[in-house]
This record gives structure tokens, sequence and C-alpha cells, in this order.
């Protein structure tokens, strides 16, 4: 009995100790929920003073863009009604210099920004921390795109040679952060300034990523070209820059050779009757440079390219008479290339080639012809040309294609400057 006695003595001191323990847990569960409670409570507070900082830096950025975006609007106003209505109108409420700074500083819809909020807690829920000091310094340091300023087109760097185009231009400002440039360009026959109305339309290119831009493959069909390019960034185009006119002349009289009865087409095939003596072109020649190509079937019988006087007879063979002077290759039997002047004829040691160059400087009575592709000189006249004249063909049981418009390229100027026309592959006939 007494053994009974001090076993249940024992589980009743055991279990005393055990509701103590309990007691005690559930006092710290209390005093941690309390903890939490009182602790979100003054989270809820910092949040909420956090979130209202943000909101009222949020609303001077707000104010500022604004202000910017109505003097931007008032200016432009101002300026739209002076150009249309051309008259005396009331200043604008701001100074136009200062409007003009701002127009160009203007702010551009930039897509809109997005914050990351997160709220720190401790692993055990006793304390909460909320810190928005990353996402201030974010939203102070926000900066939106400005609109590009118009890049400014430099002439002394731009290019036109070899019916091509470099066109070289340059930002104002260098803290522009451009993305690519759009460059419009297009043809026309008047000086100076662009026209606000012209017949031919403005050709886009868009995505240059560099500060210039090499057209190639032209025909100068007309005596001049429009130039403007516009700058990019990843949210809005600025204004073009003030629009340039270079001139771009087939030759230096503007003329330009084409087969008779065919004006005003550049490249043309002309299918031959069987004997066709001599054909001329239908533009005069009588000054300046001229420079076109002739491309001829590879089974012609007989094909001739070259010069005439007017007064040379229509079935007068090119190169027979002092009238002409023409290159001249034969197929039949055997290939023979000739150069023939005045009944002289010169044999050539040169390939045929399947393209020619022609080149006529009048005023310095230089006839020089060319392998189109290469440009080396396959024969140079020399004559004092006492008449205008005209681009003359010849072909027998054949057909070619003249193309016109054409700049002197620039080797055959080159060569033409060192004297090279006159080696031994050009010796002159007179």
């Amino acid at each position: 009995m007494e053994e009974q006695r001090e076993a249940l003595r024992k589980i009743i001191t055991t279990l005393a100790v055990k509701n103590e323990e309990i007691q005690s847990f559930i006092y710290s569960l209390k005093q941690m929920l309390l903890n939490v409670e009182a602790n979100s409570a003054k989270v809820q507070e910092d949040l909420e003073a956090e979130f209202q900082s943000l909101f009222s830096l949020l609303e001077e950025l707000k104010e500022g863009m604004l202000m910017k975006i109505k003097q931007d609007r008032a200016s432009r106003t101002y300026e739209l009604q002076v150009r249309v209505g051309g008259i005396l109108l009331p200043s604008p409420p701001f100074p136009l210099n200062r409007a003009a700074k701002q127009i160009k500083d203007g702010v551009t819809m930039a897509p809109a920004f997005r914050l990351s909020l997160k709220a720190k807690v401790s692993d055990n829920m006793s304390h909460l921390m909320v810190d928005f000091a990353q996402e201030r310094q974010m939203l102070q340091a926000l900066k939106f795109l400005p609109v590009p300023s118009a890049p400014v087109i430099d002439l002394a760097e731009s290019l036109v040679a070899d019916n091509c185009v470099t066109l070289v231009w340059r930002m104002p400002d260098e803290d522009s952060k451009i993305d690519h440039y759009v460059l419009e360009y297009r043809r026309t026959n008047f000086e100076g300034p662009p026209r606000l109305k012209e017949d031919q339309p403005w050709m886009v290119i868009e995505g240059i990523r560099q500060t210039e831009y090499t057209l190639t493959g032209l025909k100068f069909d007309m005596k001049y070209m429009n130039f403007r390019v516009k700058a990019c960034n990843k949210a809005v185009a600025g204004e073009f820059s003030e629009p340039v006119t270079l001139e771009t002349p087939g030759s230096t009289s503007g003329a330009s050779p084409l087969w008779k009865g065919i004006c005003g087409l550049s490249s043309t095939q002309f299918p031959c009757p069987p004997l066709l003596p001599c054909a001329p072109g239908d533009t005069l020649i009588d000054g300046g440079e001229h420079y076109w190509e002739v491309r001829y079937e590879p089974d012609s019988k007989a094909f001739g390219v070259g010069v005439a006087y007017r007064s040379l007879g229509r079935f007068e063979q090119l190169g027979k008479t002092a009238a002409s002077w023409c290159l001249h290759v034969n197929n039949w039997l055997q290939v023979s290339f000739t150069a023939k002047h005045a009944n002289k004829v010169k044999v050539l040691d040169a390939p045929v080639p399947d393209c020619l160059g022609v080149h006529c400087d009048f005023h310095q009575g230089l006839l020089s012809f060319y392998n189109a592709r290469t440009k080396q000189v396959l024969h140079t006249f020399k004559a004092k040309f006492t008449q205008p004249l005209l681009p003359a063909f010849t072909v027998w049981c054949g057909s070619f294609q003249v193309t016109t418009g054409l700049q002197v390229p620039s080797s055959v100027r080159c060569l033409q400057k060192r004297g090279s026309a006159t080696s031994s592959s050009s010796t002159s006939l007179t």
C-alpha cells in the first residue's frame, strides 16, 4: 500500500511539473501573439508612410511632366498659328527660347516602369520589416528618354561617285541614346532647297545603325537628289534633319546619249535586223564628258560601238570614214577585235569583254573604250572634234543593250589624269 502511495505521489509531482511547463508555454505563445499584433500594427503604419512618401514623389514627377507637356503644346500651337495664319498673335505664356529648349528636351511616352516591392519577414514571424529605400532610389533616378535631336548632314564628308551616294551625318549632342536612323531620298531636276511638292516620292531606308550610309546601284536619270535623316530611340523618332540637295548628273553636261526614238529610258534591249550598218543615237554630244555602257550578244556576227558626226550616212560603216570612231568585234569565221577610224584599223591585243564602257571628253578630244567590268583601257582615240557627236552602233545578226545616265567612273578619271590612257594597249589612231 505504501508503494502505491509513493507511485501516486510521483505521478502527481510529474503532472504538476508538466502543468507548469504547459502554462509557461501558453504564456510564451500569448506573449509572442501580442508581439506579432503590436509589430504588425507598427508595420502597417510604416507601410502607409512609405507608400505615402512614394506617392508624393510620383506626384512631383507627374506635375513636372504635365508642365512640360502643356508648355510643349502651347509652343507648338503658337508656332502652327503663326505659320498658318500669318498674323500677329499674342505672345506665348513663356519665353520662346526657353520653350524651344523644353520642346527639344521634351519627354516621350516611354514604357511604364514597374516596382518589385518585397517585404522582408523573419523566419519565426515574430518581427516584420518593410524597407522601400531601393525602390525610392529607383524612382528618384528614373529618367525618361528625350526626343532625339535632328541630325546634321555633313556635306563636306558626303560623296557622289560611281553611281553611288555616300551620305554622312552627325548628332548635335553626344548624350542621345539613339537606336537607329531613318534615311529618305528622292530624285529631282530642281537645284536648291527641296520643294514641298515634287513628282517623285520619298524613298525610305530604315534601321541604319551608323551615322553614314551608301546608296548603290543608282541610275542618275535626274540631275539632283534630295536627302534627309531622322534619329530614333527606343520610344520615339525625332524631327528630320534640314534636307540637302546633291548634284547627281549622268554626265557633266546633263545629257544622256540614248538610242534614237527611245528617249527617257536608261537601259534598253535592242533586237536588230540581220544587217544594221549604222544606227545613231538622238542626243548630241557637244561639250563636257559622257559615259555609257553597251552589252552585246556574244553570238552576234559583228558588232561596233563608237561615235560619229551627224554627217555620217546611215548606210556607211562605222570607222570607214573620218566622220566616225569605233571599236569593232567580228565573229565571222574567226574572232577579231579592232579599233577603226578613217578606214585605218588597229588590232587590239586584249580579250573581248561582254560589256564595253565608252567615255567621251568632247573638249579634250578624247574617246576612250574600257572593259566595263574591270575598267581596263582597251583603246583611246585622240581627235579634235569639229562637230557635235552622236553615239553610234552597228550590229549584224544580233542584239545589244545600252545603259545610259551613268556617271564617269572615278577609276576612269584617275586613269585619264595619270595619262595612262596612252599606254601600249591604247595607241591613238589619227
